[in-house]
């Protein structure tokens, strides 16, 4: 398995990077979506899941960023998937300029869907825009209700809310809707879905989406 070292971006202005990407990756017809989360609020079980039921619907490439270990890209590459690690030096985020680095390395050639699992932290990945069609975030259930207003800007950049571990509801003091509802107050347009990756409860809603994304973005490319 592949593993680079990434330090910072080779060019000065993030904003144009990221907008000279998203050019390229939807002339290539390839949804890139950039995952944000908390450490341990299940990305990479959500990735999993995704992968295996979407398989033969979509071809999906996974670019996985960490601090250090190559233990996530690992796992998804056992399930057939293209994956690349990438290490960010210390860094708690990507930016467009590393994207670059860790697709080109990769090779997205011939996929639908390039996911990069971002660090893992709710603060620094919703200040940098990596280049992605579309932003994901994601929260799980033992985390709390309350963190659209802890991190308000990761609610606001996002297109998407994923609700994980939903089994564990009845375990915690967590409300599916008064978290939809915060989340709506900072941003009108995100979506919600709650999901167990567990169970596969709410991972039909999700993976619609997913198709019905990568098809207009393919449309209008």
């Amino acid at each position: 398995m592949k593993v680079i070292e990434l330090h910072k971006s080779v060019t000065a202005s993030n904003d144009r990077d990221a907008e000279e990407l998203r050019k390229e990756m939807k002339e290539k017809g390839v949804l890139l979506i950039n995952l944000m989360s908390a450490a341990g609020s299940g990305k990479t079980t959500l990735l999993s899941r995704t992968i295996q039921d979407l398989e033969g619907k979509a071809k999906i490439a996974v670019l996985e960023a960490d601090i250090e270990s190559a233990v996530d890209a690992e796992r998804i590459e056992a399930l057939g998937a293209k994956s690349i690690q990438v290490h960010t030096d210390g860094m708690c985020h990507m930016d467009a300029g590393m994207t670059r680095r860790g697709i080109e390395e990769m090779g997205v050639d011939g996929m639908d869907i390039a996911f990069l699992e971002n660090v893992g932290n709710l603060i620094c990945p919703a200040e940098y825009d990596t280049g992605a069609g579309r932003n994901v975030m994601i929260l799980s259930v033992p985390e709390g209700d309350d963190k659209p207003y802890k991190y308000p800007l990761m609610f606001e950049k996002s297109d998407v809310l994923v609700v994980t571990k939903t089994d564990a509801l009845p375990y915690f003091d967590f409300d599916l809707d008064k978290v939809a509802h915060r989340a709506r107050q900072l941003n009108p347009h995100i979506k919600v879905f709650p999901v167990s990756a567990k169970t596969g409860e709410g991972m039909d809603a999700w993976e619609k989406w997913l198709l019905k994304e990568t098809e207009s973005w393919k449309f209008h490319a």
